[in-house]
């Protein structure tokens, strides 16, 4: 046995099955048929789940390409070289059972994914951090990173207020929302006291991670992360990624899956309005097309899903709730993802994942030639390299271009050899879909089920109670809306795993008071006066 699988077990820190599966026919009678709306992760793994058990599914997706925030498209290079350019990288932690499980239906071994080595944390001014070296199993991995970090020393634990630093160990997922969702993650990392540089290099590269910038966050939301992603996770922070580009490791086969069980596939029209009858729920596209089915999932990015809603305007009669929290619901600032070929090679020792810290623009940069196929292809030809940059909350009003080279001269101030390469080819996009998690939203954040029967949600800005973010979120959402569709239909359900649904203290009577009228729990309010 592995020892932080060891060490798991000695702590109780081990996977959960939150929902069993089973439970009834391993297929539905004939003719329940549902349609999803969005082709990313969540409507891709609702999709999957339905159709494995004879509902008839329909996928209708608005852009060309499957996808969403993890989708690829095709560039030509002015050498007349095709390159995949993704639309960022995403790093496929090892806690994300349910998205890795919808992946072993096309690849069984997900021979498709690699270990990316390291999880280095860069600064201009002070050392590296890593993250990707630490055991896997809690307390152990928090001990040993106030062991080895060269951020946070033994003086600097006693200057910290513990108390504020509790809620990170106590996490529960009913109480650290009602104490802390009124507070940001800005004012919990100011009542911790850490040294400015422990709070740069451990806390503030976390937070932008999750594309929203700590005084637009709320806490409660930061809670949860650290302990899906650190405190409470058995796995630890080591990660993979796909060694080919997004659409030709994971869409394609998908698609090619959902084919064999009977589903189809619509691409290249986004759908313009709902409506539902007696028959069902029936969207139309912008291309004139027309889909009905019993059963909706809507599985769109936050923006796409207001303005589908607030264009279905008979919704606002069947599901007032639904459509005063689609209204309601935060976008987060935009990103900025740039990709840069480049005449010659970074050193040979920097990692395929960097995060960066305190840069003006830059968040992360990615080698990809080191990582990806096509693009390792190119730099052997060519003897160069391809680099991706990532801004995760980027100012507005910026064009791309312009916060590419932003992004690479703050580059240069981290990797001096960056200044020698010249640029061969770039490409750079602004995009704003990622969810908000401003402060006071989770209470009205809309979940899965909703006050429209027939109707589930399903993405990364959908609230659960399944610890869970990012892609796994998704994905998680995915299944759980999958799986209230088999319920109605008596079918059996697809099992759904989570890490440790309670935090190391919570269980201790550590947990945080019931929040006032304001929001702020009685022990948050204390510590952040």
């Amino acid at each position: 046995m592995e020892p932080s699988r060891w060490l798991s077990r000695l702590t109780g820190v081990r996977p959960e099955l939150v929902e069993p599966g089973g439970g009834g026919p391993a297929r539905v009678r004939d003719g329940v048929d549902a349609l999803v709306v969005g082709g990313g992760i969540a409507g891709m793994s609702a999709a999957v789940v339905l159709a494995e058990r004879g509902v008839r599914v329909t996928v209708v997706e608005g852009r060309s390409r499957l996808g969403g925030r993890l989708s690829t498209r095709p560039e030509l290079l002015a050498d007349g070289t095709p390159q995949p350019v993704d639309h960022g990288f995403h790093a496929f932690f090892r806690q994300y059972y349910n998205w890795r499980s919808i992946l072993r239906r096309i690849d069984p071994e997900l021979r498709l994914l690699r270990p990316v080595a390291g999880y280095p944390v860069l600064h201009a001014d002070w050392p590296t951090e890593e993250f990707g070296r630490l055991p896997a199993a809690p307390p152990w991995s928090l001990l040993a990173l106030v062991a080895r970090s060269p951020s946070l020393r033994l003086r600097d634990l006693h200057r910290m207020d513990g108390r504020a630093a509790l809620p990170l160990l106590a996490y529960h997922p009913v109480r650290s929302y009602a104490g802390f969702d009124g507070t940001t993650a800005e004012e919990l990392l100011d009542a911790l006291r850490l040294p400015d540089r422990a709070r740069a290099m451990l806390f503030e590269v976390f937070s932008h991670s999750f594309f929203n910038h700590e005084g637009e966050l709320s806490a409660a939301e930061l809670v949860a992360n650290f302990h899906f992603y650190f405190l409470g996770n058995p796995e630890g922070l080591a990660f993979d990624a796909p060694d080919r580009d997004y659409d030709r490791a994971i869409w394609q086969p998908l698609a090619g899956y959902l084919d064999r069980l009977g589903a189809r596939i619509h691409t290249g029209a986004p759908a313009t309005t709902l409506r539902v009858d007696d028959a069902g729920w029936c969207t139309e596209t912008d291309s004139g097309q027309r889909h009905q089915a019993r059963y909706l999932v809507l599985a769109v990015d936050p923006p796409a899903l207001t303005r589908l809603l607030a264009d279905s305007p008979e919704l606002a009669g069947t599901a007032p709730v639904l459509a005063g929290r689609a209204a309601a619901l935060g976008t987060g600032p935009p990103y900025a993802v740039a990709r840069y070929w480049l005449g010659g090679d970074v050193a040979a020792d920097r990692a395929v994942f960097s995060g960066v810290s305190r840069q003006p623009t830059l968040d992360s940069v990615t080698l990809y030639h080191r990582l990806e196929a096509e693009a390792g292809r190119w730099a052997e030809r060519t003897g160069g390299s391809v680099l991706e940059l990532h801004a995760y909350a980027c100012p507005t009003g910026v064009p791309a271009p312009e916060l590419a080279e932003r992004m690479r001269a703050e580059l240069v101030g981290l990797w001096p050899e960056v200044a020698g390469l010249p640029v061969r080819e770039s490409r750079s996009r602004i995009e704003r879909q990622a969810p908000a998690f401003r402060p006071g939203d989770h209470a009205g954040r809309p979940g899965v089920v909703t006050d429209a029967d027939r109707l589930y949600l399903a993405g990364d800005g959908i609230r659960t109670e399944v610890p869970s973010a990012l892609m796994e979120r998704a994905a998680v959402t995915g299944i759980l809306a999958a799986n209230q569709i088999l319920r109605r239909e008596g079918a059996g359900t697809a099992p759904v795993w989570s890490i440790p649904r309670y935090g190391l203290l919570a269980r201790r009577g550590m947990n945080q008071a019931p929040a006032g009228r304001d929001g702020i729990g009685p022990s948050a309010r204390r510590r952040l006066s």
